[in-house]
């Protein structure tokens, strides 16, 4: 068989062959030569698949992010959802009460009770309680004392009238309750 021109190299020898002579030149195997490029193969696959993954981690961690701030924005939603009707309640009491002769003072106060006691429940069923605080021992994590008073009929430390409700929403205090505290008499001499 004759080889052409270009399978050729000035030498005389075929052009894959020199590569080959190098590497046995160099004491390296031509089955590890096959297990270098099969590495090399496999390197690179594994630097793609890392490529994707650290892609498919970054649009994970902005949807997430995303996910977050829109729960955060619209985290109320449901609790207003349920005070619109209070508030179409509110607007009817006060059209009634621009509209009603002087003297129908208690239907309009019973209106407004009514309306009072719908807001309540919506906040009671959204997790708002309020906090006990008239005739309780003051408690500095639920009650926040404005003020002493010094009195017979109550022991010392309890609350003895309370100025503002406090609130809890489930478990954590939204508002501590503004308290009067009972002060001990001090003995006449």
């Amino acid at each position: 068989m004759k080889e052409t021109e270009d399978q050729t190299e000035a030498g005389g020898r075929p052009a894959e062959a020199e590569p080959l002579a190098r590497v046995e030149a160099s004491g390296v195997t031509i089955e590890q030569l096959e297990e270098l490029k099969q590495r090399a193969i496999k390197a690179d696959e594994n630097w793609d698949r890392l490529l994707r993954v650290t892609a498919d981690f970054d649009n994970y961690k902005k949807r997430a992010t995303r996910e977050k701030q829109d729960a955060i924005k619209f985290a109320n939603e449901s609790l207003l959802q349920k005070l619109v009707p209070v508030l179409d309640a509110f607007d009817m009491a006060l059209a009634a009460a621009q509209t009603m002769p002087p003297d129908a003072v208690q239907a309009l106060q019973a209106g407004v009770t009514m309306v009072h006691q719908q807001l309540k429940n919506a906040l009671t069923e959204a997790g708002l309680e309020e906090v006990s605080a008239l005739g309780q021992p003051f408690d500095p994590n639920l009650h926040e004392a404005v003020s002493q008073q010094e009195t017979a009929d109550a022991p010392e430390g309890q609350v003895v009238q309370q100025l503002r409700k406090g609130y809890r929403f489930r478990e954590r205090l939204l508002r501590p309750a503004s308290v009067i505290v009972a002060k001990h008499v001090p003995a006449a001499s």
